[in-house]
């Protein structure tokens, strides 16, 4: 290891959170709810370090301060659970909502992330590292698609995106240090379907090993890519029902693009006095949840929809921005089956 490896400090808090920051934070009345117990007490096995952001002139932080790999990744995991338990937890009332929870789980991930980056953990152990990073890409993920419908006081979208493209680039470069990790040609794959029509991903997908690009997952996301890239939107939408879900909910947020591109080639493609497109074949093409969001779709785009059946003319046309993301049963929520999302994590990542 070298002398600026070295100088790095290592943690050793055996705690989700240190026991500093638990004793200051109980006395200051600032716990969360879900670091609380049945009987809404205080619970240190069930508190997790909040994320602080570093500051000029701020000393650093000590050894008991940070958390080595293994409890990093015990952190990780408890954060999966808490991702997408329902009801009531550490004996909240009301429940806590899906919002607040992800909200405490996206804080807590930016602190475990600013704990591997002050142990400069991608250098020392980067397939522990890796094996962090994925898992905080699959609560990511799925917090993404679960709380796209919420509005922007409850989940700021922007920021969400910027941190899962942070983690994205930050798990992209340990790839560079371990040449063979298990779960990369998934993680490639997701990377890809969450920058959609890129053409800088497309390149930095397509300078990778040609083992990994010849893989299942990659293929497939390729795929996707090039369809969209060339309007096939037939082989598109084709494609992205057979997604499981969590590549399901990478590609989810390009969804309203790709109806609204879609429906403008339709408009144009056809357009004639007397062409009428069932609604129904409309609506499994571009794969909406039902008849009525179809309409409802078209209809926000200026095309009229006359008993059942879709009128095309390109000069009714509103070429306006796509609506806002939306949560979708057919191409992601139906794909959970019966795994939990911890379960789902530790069956693909390395």
């Amino acid at each position: 290891m070298g002398g600026a490896e070295a100088a790095a400090p290592w943690g050793t808090c055996a705690g989700m959170c240190p026991a500093e920051e638990f004793c200051r934070r109980r006395r200051q009345g600032r716990l969360h709810r879900l670091e609380l117990d049945a009987g809404r007490e205080a619970e240190p096995a069930l508190a997790v370090k909040e994320y602080s952001r570093p500051a000029a002139g701020k000393a650093p932080p000590q050894p008991e301060e940070l958390r080595p790999p293994d409890v990093l990744l015990a952190t990780v995991r408890h954060l999966l659970a808490l991702a997408e338990e329902e009801g009531e937890a550490g004996g909240a009332d009301p429940p806590v909502s899906p919002w607040e929870r992800g909200a405490f789980v996206a804080d807590r991930l930016r602190a475990v992330s600013l704990d591997v980056t002050v142990q400069r953990l991608a250098l020392a152990r980067p397939s522990a590292t890796a094996a962090l990073l994925e898992r905080s890409l699959v609560c990511l993920l799925h917090a993404g698609h679960r709380l796209s419908a919420e509005p922007p006081a409850r989940f700021d979208g922007h920021l969400h995106h910027a941190q899962a493209q942070e983690t994205f680039a930050a798990l992209r470069r340990i790839y560079r240090y371990d040449e063979a990790p298990r779960a990369q040609p998934c993680f490639q794959a997701l990377f890809l379907l969450y920058n959609l029509g890129s053409p800088e991903a497309l390149w930095q997908i397509l300078q990778l090993p040609t083992v990994v690009r010849a893989s299942p997952e990659l293929s497939t996301a390729l795929a996707i890519h090039w369809a969209f890239l060339e309007r096939n939107f037939a082989r598109f939408f084709r494609l992205a029902r057979r997604l499981p879900y969590l590549q399901s909910c990478a590609l989810h947020p390009h969804m309203a693009r790709a109806r609204h591109l879609a429906l403008l080639a339709f408009s144009h493609g056809f357009s004639a006095r007397n062409c009428r497109y069932p609604l129904a074949r409309l609506a499994q093409l571009i794969a909406t949840d039902s008849l009525e969001a179809a309409a409802a779709l078209c209809q926000a785009q200026g095309l009229a929809v006359v008993e059942g059946e879709v009128v095309f003319q390109k000069g009714s046309f509103k070429d306006c921005p796509p609506a806002g993301h939306r949560r979708s049963c057919l191409l992601v929520d139906a794909k959970r089956g019966e795994l939990t999302l911890l379960e789902l994590a530790e069956s693909i990542c390395s």
